[in-house]
């Protein structure tokens, strides 16, 4: 086949890929073939603009590094993150998932029950509380509970990470035999999701502002059960309708409750003003299969 034109390459494209082995790749390259294809016939794409598209794409992959992922902030920022994350995570009945975002740091470090992992981190006290569950109330004692948040400037430990003196903010903890779990930390700020680069460009031009609403990172796992990541967001904060991400949702706002000194709940003595958040989460029972 030979001398394709605007109607006739897509069919010879299709035709070439035709005999991949695999039934769920050649799905996914067919249809994306296929959506590719009528996007650029529908646009009209110019050659300048093709070439602009390239170069997008080129600088996207050169701004990635092992502490910064802008193909994850590209996907978060056109809501591709979150419509992947609803037709996997929409029917559960598990706790409200959300976007991973580009700060997940795999096995960090992990602390007893009760730590303060704040860190190097400035901001208030924040005491957290909460319990992990089966979706009938079943308490899931040694459930890995992975927590991560920002500062109250809004940025994470990865990227001050001289500044703040090693990872701070973000740990691993494990339910006790009740499927409780508590630690100390300090209430985050709401930020600018990193825009110095290609997506930063992309938001500019689409006349978006990148700030998401301040929250805290929960990724919890249990034997058994459906692995969960999602965010607690504070409630009140103003960009709860417009987060940058579309990762908002209502049964994920929680009050992170303000507090004048005094004993706190684990009887800690506060000489200054501080929060405490808490939150339980249900698990969904494994998928078979």
């Amino acid at each position: 086949m030979r001398n394709f034109n605007e109607n006739t390459i897509t069919d010879a494209v299709l035709d070439r890929i035709k005999n991949t082995p695999d039934p769920r790749l050649k799905q996914i390259f067919t249809s994306l073939v296929r959506h590719l294809h009528d996007f650029v016939r529908d646009v009209r794409v110019t050659d300048a603009e093709w070439a602009a598209a390239i170069d997008f794409l080129t600088r996207t992959g050169q701004k990635c590094d092992g502490n910064r992922q802008e193909f994850v902030l590209l996907s978060d920022t056109l809501g591709v993150s979150m419509l992947v994350d609803a037709i996997n995570h929409g029917t559960s009945g598990s706790t409200e998932t959300t976007v991973l975002g580009p700060f997940y740091v795999p096995n960090p470090p992990e602390y007893p029950l009760g730590a303060d992992i704040h860190g190097g981190m400035k901001g208030d006290p924040l005491y957290v509380t909460g319990r992990v569950t089966s979706l009938d109330g079943k308490p899931l004692d040694n459930a890995i509970v992975d927590v991560w948040h920002s500062d109250d400037d809004g940025y994470y430990d990865v990227q001050q990470i001289e500044k703040v003196g090693g990872l701070s903010g973000r740990a691993r903890f494990r339910t006790d035999q009740n499927g409780d779990f508590n630690f100390w930390t300090i209430k985050p700020a709401a930020y600018p999701i990193p825009y110095d680069g290609p997506v930063g460009d992309m938001l500019t031009v689409q006349a978006r502002h990148p700030w998401r609403p301040a929250h805290v990172h929960f990724m919890i796992e249990a034997p058994g059960y459906e692995k969960i990541a999602t965010h607690v967001f504070v409630n009140g904060d103003q960009y709860l309708d417009s987060d940058a991400v579309f990762g908002v949702k209502d049964t994920l706002i929680a009050d992170f409750i303000h507090h004048r000194p005094g004993t706190a709940p684990d009887g800690k003595t506060m000489d200054k003003d501080y929060h405490t958040l808490n939150f339980d989460f249900a698990l969904a029972p494994a998928r078979k299969g």
